[in-house]
């Protein structure tokens, strides 16, 4: 589907990568992902988050996963949806107000570059 990513990274603010935190090819893999659809897009770190899923009954605990120096830095959140909702719900929620928020400071920013 990598004919499709451009249509995908067009005009985006921000960037969700949700991973298997149970499979250590996965963590390679994000590196990937981060590259091609934050670094190549000039994101900045805030605009990344990073979920570690757990699946229900993996027995894994919430042991941060070792990242690589690029990925050290993104915030990440552990997510088990049988266990904990909330939490996932919340951290998504913290990191899409905050979106929003870089989105609006950009526009107030342009808008008063024209009327200057």
């Amino acid at each position: 589907f990598e004919s499709c990513w451009p249509a995908l990274m067009k005009d985006s603010h921000g960037v969700v990568i949700v991973f298997n935190a149970d499979l250590p090819s996965h963590l390679k893999e994000i590196e990937m992902w981060y590259s091609c659809f934050v670094q190549q897009q000039l994101l900045q770190d805030t605009q990344c988050l990073l979920i570690a899923h757990h699946k229900p009954g993996s027995g894994s605990d919430k042991g941060s996963p070792s990242l690589s120096p690029p990925l050290n830095k993104l915030k990440l959140v552990h997510s088990n949806l049988e266990d904990d909702p909330e939490e996932i719900r919340s951290e998504f929620l913290k990191y899409l107000k905050s979106i929003v928020n870089s989105v609006s400071e950009s526009r107030d920013r342009e808008e008063m570059s024209i009327i200057t």
